[in-house]
């Protein structure tokens, strides 16, 4: 049973990734190639409409809109939340920061997540106070 689940629609990605998407397929009209472009940039579109975060009893799990790629850590790992804004130049998708992965959609708010090994994360959502307090309590829980 999930304590907390989330969707934050990646309405941004989607439109200008599916513009794009148009452009190439017409210009694939005259230069063939870009046909593998337009494809590649519908999938891109696809996969990274949303990104969902929940809090199950145990987990803390997050996946992009297709449910892939699916990502957890146990709550029992997680040292501490704090809500945070990335950058401009942080941008969103996958990618890595001075913060650790960042995985984001929409917006420059996130829930920075460091881990008890020392590593860290960033989760983007259009909740952040929410989540990082959600992940407080459900982490503070008796195991």
């Amino acid at each position: 049973m999930n304590t907390y689940q989330h969707t934050q629609p990646g309405t941004v990605i989607v439109v200008t990734v599916s513009a794009v998407c148009v452009l190439f397929a017409i210009a694939a009209i005259f230069v063939h190639l870009l046909v593998i472009s337009a494809l590649l940039m519908g999938i891109t579109a696809w996969l990274f409409r949303s990104l969902t975060i929940e809090i199950s009893e145990t987990r803390l799990i997050w996946f992009f809109g297709s449910g892939w790629p699916r990502k957890s850590v146990p709550l029992s790992e997680i040292a501490s939340a704090e809500s945070i804004r990335t950058g401009f130049w942080n941008g969103w998708g996958i990618h890595y920061t001075s913060r650790g992965w960042l995985y984001n959609v929409s917006g420059h708010d996130a829930v920075a997540i460091k881990l008890r090994n020392g590593k860290q994360f960033c989760l983007g959502t259009d909740e952040p106070q929410e989540l990082a307090g959600r992940l407080e309590t459900a982490r503070s829980k008796p195991s």
